[in-house]
């Protein structure tokens, strides 16, 4: 598959700027055959959930001010788990989440990060927008790597694999007549040992279709709640208000990538994020750091998030994954 080629939002149109929270908590994360076999165990965790998100919140404040906007988010998994209904999965969820004490502001999808869907009217219009090739398209190798110069491995636009340093170096067919020592892989930028990386970003099942990793589908999770992704100077995910008497569609695709479950929330894209996940998503989540240290992105856009937060007397850092955060939680 060829590389779609990205432009700057700004030789497309004007940026839009969005709304912004201090403070993005993502509140756990479960497959959906946990949420619908397992609803005491989902209802036990969002309990749990309930005094780290209200400790989070205060923490905040005491950084930013009284006025700190927190707002909290669950993303779904239908990329993966298409086969159960919409409303299996989320009257249960939700009910949990209830039950618990727990206030859910916004409600994503997935498969949103790869492809958003524009809805207008409460229907989906004109061509979904190709978010997951737009964040692939921003990556960018270490020039150092010395298979992709020397031709000995494609590069991360065609091989689907991205790392954290220099991959371990193997002889090649003349090297039997000039045998070189075995150099095993090296973390760039390391101390005194290594801890090395290698995240599959996607693979290709055949010419047309692509398969995304879950590593790098939460990797442009983080980016869209950072309000770092315009196309064509529009958001990519604009969350839409879902009113609470409403039925579910059918169809996982026929649901907004993003709506707003609470009328009152703050935003939904901040300044930093937190993710409170089961600790089983340790490995995914620093697979995540480094696709987010791998990006470069839109000058235009991270120049207008810094004004922003200028304006506001909030900091932010010149590289994006120094604004995500994780919680990691035992017994889930």
């Amino acid at each position: 598959m060829s590389s779609p080629i990205y432009r700057e939002a700004s030789e497309e149109a004007d940026i839009t700027p969005l709304p912004m929270a201090h403070l993005s908590i993502e509140i756990c994360h479960f497959r959906h055959e946990e949420i619908i076999d397992d609803t005491d165990m989902v209802r036990a965790q969002f309990r749990r959930a309930v005094p780290l998100v209200a400790a989070f919140i205060e923490s905040a404040k005491v950084e930013f001010g009284s006025n700190t906007r927190v707002s909290t988010c669950y993303l779904t998994d239908d990329y993966f788990q298409p086969r159960f209904e919409p409303a299996e999965v989320l009257d249960r969820l939700l009910g949990a989440a209830d039950d618990a004490g727990l206030t859910i502001d916004y409600l994503a999808r997935e498969s949103g990060c790869h492809q958003a869907p524009v809805f207008a009217g409460g229907v989906a219009v004109g061509t979904p927008i190709p978010v997951a090739e737009m964040v692939a398209a921003r990556l960018i190798a270490q020039p150092e790597d010395e298979e992709v110069a020397t031709g000995g491995r494609p590069p991360t636009t065609e091989f689907g694999w991205l790392c954290n340093g220099r991959r371990e170096q193997l002889g090649t067919s003349r090297a039997a007549m000039h045998p070189q020592p075995y150099r095993p892989p090296q973390e760039y930028g390391r101390g005194e040992h290594s801890i090395f990386l290698d995240v599959e970003l996607w693979h290709d099942r055949d010419e047309t279709a692509r398969r995304w990793s879950c590593p790098f589908l939460a990797a442009v999770w983080q980016l869209v709640r950072l309000g770092m992704l315009r196309y064509h100077g529009a958001p990519v995910l604009d969350p839409q208000l879902w009113s609470p008497d409403r039925d579910w569609p059918d169809r996982w695709q026929d649901l907004p990538p993003v709506i707003q479950l609470n009328a009152g929330a703050a935003p939904f894209t901040a300044y930093r994020t937190l993710s409170m996940l089961p600790k089983r998503y340790l490995v995914i989540e620093s697979a995540v750091r480094v696709i987010l240290d791998h990006l470069a992105p839109d000058d235009d856009v991270a120049a207008l998030v810094a004004a922003q937060g200028r304006a506001e007397q909030v900091p932010i850092p010149t590289k994006v994954v120094e604004r995500v955060g994780h919680l990691l939680l035992d017994g889930s």
